[in-house]
């Protein structure tokens, strides 16, 4: 049990490591892409590393809540790479670690930073805020539906027990229900850590911001921790697309051989989904504001029909 416990918190600890990393991968792989040289893989870690040495500017019309959002969503990022099986399934964790779980907390951070991009009364925060509930509100839902519809099939809300249900059935991973579940938290992934065609996370054009529009008045560790929290959560993401859908590699013994295979095949599978996010980037344009809700409520209607397969397909 002790090792049970050990091996959830050093799952949070690698996935809090290897995220800027996956965030640099991405960026080489569009730069490469794109015919340019572009910054290597470990950039991400240079700029972490100098935005905990910079000073901290705040603006006089901040109150507290200003201080207290980047801890909330650092710590709440943090919280589900403890609880979604990186490594290993099942562990103790998974018995809090449930579905409702996970999305209420990514839910958390997503609120504290909308109230922190509306507690300086900048135009551009506002603005940015008022963005990311939006696309919150019909991301959030299709969340919780496309998991749901693999734990239908699983009988349990606990990822742990769902990516060991998959192991135990192969068959099910290619079944209409699963399939559409992929493409609907694929493209909730996209919106909510802001990648294109929903946000470009390169952009310096505040009019088409929305989450870069909240942490403009961010400076020092507390914009360190807000991007590693960003990055946290787009691992996070991979990591459910990984080991939910195709769990193949997760530890189900903790014994030396199978946290180095699982390890092994955590980073193939976080490898080719950053190929694929890169690809994507480079072949699609960002979508008008208006037409984002299109594309959300698409993935919502495939979370919808993924959720109506299990029930009809058992």
């Amino acid at each position: 049990m002790t090792a049970a416990f050990v091996m959830a918190a050093a799952q949070g600890l690698l996935a809090l490591f290897l995220a800027p990393g996956v965030v640099g991968l991405i960026r080489w792989l569009k730069a490469r892409l794109q015919n340019r040289r572009g910054a290597p893989a470990w950039q991400p870690y240079r700029e972490l590393r100098k935005l905990f040495q910079k000073e901290i500017v705040v603006s006089r019309n901040a109150s507290w809540l200003f201080h207290l959002a980047p801890f909330v969503v650092f710590a709440s990022t943090l919280m589900v790479a403890v609880l979604v099986p990186v490594l290993a399934a099942p562990l103790p964790v998974d018995r809090i670690g449930d579905l409702l779980v996970v999305v209420y907390l990514l839910l958390l951070g997503t609120f504290f930073l909308a109230l922190a991009g509306l507690d300086p009364g900048s135009a551009f925060g506002g603005m940015g805020a008022s963005r990311e509930v939006t696309v919150a509100a019909l991301a959030e839902p299709t969340l919780a539906l496309a998991i749901f519809a693999l734990a239908r099939g699983a009988g349990s809300t606990n990822l742990g027990e769902i990516a060991a249900r998959t192991m135990a059935d192969p068959l099910s991973a290619v079944s209409p229900g699963h399939l559409l579940a992929f493409a609907a938290l694929f493209i909730v992934m996209l919106a909510e850590t802001g990648r294109l065609p929903v946000d470009n996370p390169a952009t310096h054009l505040e009019l088409t911001m929305i989450h870069e529009a909240m942490i403009l008045e961010y400076s020092g560790r507390y914009l360190a921790l807000i991007e590693w929290a960003s990055a946290l959560k787009l691992l996070v993401f991979f990591v459910l697309l990984g080991n939910l859908f195709v769990p193949w590699g997760l530890a189900t013994a903790l014994t030396p051989g199978a946290v180095a295979t699982a390890a092994g095949a955590l980073a193939l599978k976080l490898g080719v989904l950053a190929v694929a996010v890169a690809v994507l980037e480079t072949r699609v344009a960002k979508l008008r504001l208006f037409r984002v809700p299109e594309l959300l409520s698409a993935s919502f209607v495939l979370a919808l029909l993924a959720v109506t397969s299990s029930f009809l397909l058992r």
